[in-house]
């Protein structure tokens, strides 16, 4: 009997984890959640499950993000997360491992990198391969990477955004998510999840002062009386609370433009940033990036997927992405 192995791309997210098989598209994209008994070390559930637990646990089990920034915080459950991923999106065989391409933040250590590629092996892979983010976010946003290119990407994850000219880049870490958590908390003393957060940053959020102008309701801890309450929060609420992170990411783009040679400068007033990542959909962002930089800047199409997309792209085109582009355990 014949078995086909099948190539598997992974956006390995602070908040979310996306799988991209060849030839079917993005086959999971929930939560980077994981419960699991910690008497039996068994995992309960990954993904939506998991996060629907939070809270509403006993104390023999344990809710865990095991992704913290981007990078691997806890090796162990982030290896049972995808195996149970992988097993539930391309089956178990002994005949047939895949390839497993996996995506990283810029500037990651060697340490870091090897968790990974471990990880991904204990999956069940046969071999693993990484991409930084930036890259696998402009390859599934459509643009060639295989030459040199000044166009910029700027991915805005869940834990990270990654900033990148080429091999040029930095990295911001502090969420629009955390962001908001922060503000409510020192400005409505109520403690919200990063659930509520991203549902803030999705419907009411804006980084224009005559941006979107709406409000939602939203329920959290009060951290005086002790008890749940709900409280309304604003778009105006949210500007102010992406204001740092948001000029955060402004101030590493003018950093990584002046290291640029002056060719690849040149290329990247002509062709524009990518905006990719949830972040990207944050209304109003990618006009206030052209207005601090005077760079053209646009939202990629299906921004939230193009880190997935690219991770399984770049396992096709391998032999034609410039050298050092990946690395991998072959």
């Amino acid at each position: 009997m014949f078995f086909n192995s099948v190539d598997i791309g992974i956006d390995l997210g602070t908040a979310n984890l996306l799988v991209y098989i060849k030839g079917k598209g993005i086959v999971f994209n929930e939560p980077s959640v994981v419960a699991i008994n910690r008497s039996k070390n068994k995992i309960l559930a990954v993904g939506n499950e998991a996060r629907d637990m939070i809270g509403k646990v006993p104390e023999s089990i344990s809710v865990i993000r095991p992704l913290k920034e981007g990078v691997i915080a806890n090796y162990t459950v982030t290896q049972k997360m995808l195996e149970f991923v992988v097993e539930r999106v391309a089956g178990k065989s002994f005949f047939s491992k895949p390839r497993i391409m996996v995506c990283i933040p810029t500037g990651i250590t060697s340490v870091e990198k090897r968790a990974v590629l471990e990880a991904a092996m204990q999956a069940g892979a046969s071999k693993t391969y990484l991409i930084e983010e930036p890259l696998a976010a402009a390859l599934g946003a459509g643009l060639d990477i295989s030459v040199p290119s000044g166009s910029m990407v700027i991915d805005i994850g869940g834990g990270t955004t990654d900033i990148a000219i080429l091999s040029l880049g930095g990295v911001v870490v502090d969420s629009f998510d955390e962001a908001i958590v922060r503000y409510v908390k020192k400005v409505y003393n109520v403690l919200i999840g990063e659930p509520t957060a991203e549902k803030i940053k999705m419907n009411v959020a804006t980084v224009l002062s005559n941006g979107k102008c709406t409000d939602m309701e939203v329920q959290g801890r009060d951290l005086i009386a002790g008890r749940p309450t709900t409280i309304k929060v604003t778009s105006a609420d949210a500007r102010a609370a992406l204001r740092e992170p948001v000029y955060s990411i402004i101030g590493t783009i003018r950093g990584v433009l002046e290291k640029c040679p002056p060719e690849l400068s040149a290329d990247t007033v002509d062709k524009g940033m990518v905006l990719t990542g949830g972040g990207a959909l944050v209304d109003g962002l990618a006009q206030l990036l052209t207005e601090e930089t005077g760079i053209k800047t646009t939202v990629a199409e299906n921004p939230l997927d193009c880190v997935a997309l690219g991770t399984g792209k770049a396992l096709s085109e391998l032999n034609n992405l410039r050298p050092g582009s990946v690395v991998g355990n072959d």
